[in-house]
């Protein structure tokens, strides 16, 4: 049992035409179903340097209030030591 060539070309075709476009992807669609994608990573992005630049302003904020706290506990115990320089000196009664 043979096959002419005229009989088993159109099968052939057939075969080489859906294994072509059954394995590949064209443009248009990677690019549709990639979209959605790379949508939601610009608005993560975006998001995410907005994060970014709340938190680095609240270290700063942080950072000054603490040299501030730092600047009063200063003076507090300066404070302190003349209040207690004071107590130490006898007392002088009024007249």
């Amino acid at each position: 049992m043979s096959l002419s060539a005229s009989k088993l070309a159109p099968a052939m075709l057939v075969l080489v035409g859906a294994v072509g476009l059954s394995g590949c992807a064209t443009k248009s669609y990677v690019r549709d179903q990639i979209a959605p994608v790379s949508q939601r990573v610009d608005t993560l992005e975006a998001r995410l340097q907005e994060t970014d630049g709340t938190a680095k302003a609240a270290l700063a904020e942080a950072q000054a209030n603490g040299q501030r706290i730092d600047q009063i506990n200063g003076r507090v115990d300066g404070v302190e030591q003349r209040l207690q320089a004071q107590e130490m000196q006898p007392k002088r009664p009024r007249h």
